[in-house]
């Protein structure tokens, strides 16, 4: 099974295009709550609600030594059946992405990675081998700055394109095994539409709901294809960190399931 197809098992199991982030910011933890039995309940309790987990590499790398025990433990406590993707946006020359593939995919048993196309597609080539696993291109991000360079107009066998589109068109090229998705910010909902449009098939990771503003109705309307499907739309902080007291689990399934209910009514899945 690859990764879209394990992506749409889940969806369809769960009815959910909600993909959780696990951004576990330890100053925020609950008194008295270990960083293990934190990540534990935040996934036991939307396991159900989720066809997704997004784990954000940089909030474990900051543990420093332990990290990798930490990233290896949150990997664990996702269900099987459930997409586990590594926010690393990872990519370099040649040898170096092909190692930081091992690591992501056969070490820690991710199934699907960000990654950063600035450096051409040789630096993206040894995730994209794994065809099996979801490989998802940073396109429009959601932060502000992000209009520094994806705005950028380039010159294209098509005429003059932001960098954003320009970056699209390459990622469908490369797309020869349909593991390839997009990266597109719920912040900046004209250029995700714009998207959709040109890639009318490929998945895209959403995320900028909530904490960052993302209008919900927008990126469910514009990130989805015809059938309402083939787009993970991720919120993070907004459902991990809903409470600080002893009741986080129980107020994260509850932020979890109003998100999911809200992307549902848009979709027409209500």
């Amino acid at each position: 099974m690859n990764f879209t197809q394990k992506l749409q098992k889940a969806a369809a199991a769960n009815n959910s295009l909600l993909c959780v982030g696990l951004d576990p910011d330890t100053s925020l933890l609950p008194e008295g709550i270990r960083l293990e039995d934190f990540i534990r309940s935040i996934i036991d309790a939307t396991r159900d609600l989720v066809c997704a987990y997004k784990v954000n590499f940089a909030f474990f790398e900051a543990l420093g030594k332990s990290s990798f025990y930490y990233l290896e433990y949150a990997r664990q406590c996702i269900p099987a059946d459930i997409p586990a993707i590594a926010d690393a946006k990872r990519a370099d020359i040649g040898n170096t992405s092909k190692a930081y593939a091992s690591a992501v995919f056969e070490q820690l048993g991710f199934d699907g990675i960000t990654v950063n196309p600035y450096m051409g597609r040789d630096s993206l080539a040894p995730f994209i081998e794994y065809t099996d696993r979801g490989i998802f291109v940073l396109c429009r991000t959601s932060n502000p700055g992000s209009a520094d360079f994806q705005n950028l107009e380039v010159t294209t066998r098509e005429g003059c394109i932001p960098l954003y589109r320009a970056v699209a068109g390459k990622a469908a090229e490369w797309n020869r095994h349909g593991n390839i998705g997009l990266v597109m910010g719920a912040t900046h909902p004209d250029e995700l539409g714009v998207i959709r449009r040109q890639c009318p098939d490929m998945l895209l990771l959403i995320p900028g709901i909530g904490t960052q503003g993302g209008d919900i109705r927008m990126a469910v309307e514009n990130g989805t294809n015809r059938q309402g499907e083939m787009a993970l739309i991720n919120s993070s902080r907004q459902i991990i960190h809903a409470s600080l007291k002893a009741d986080f689990a129980e107020k994260s399934r509850e932020a979890a399931l109003s998100l999911k209910e809200q992307i549902n009514c848009f979709r027409g899945r209500g």
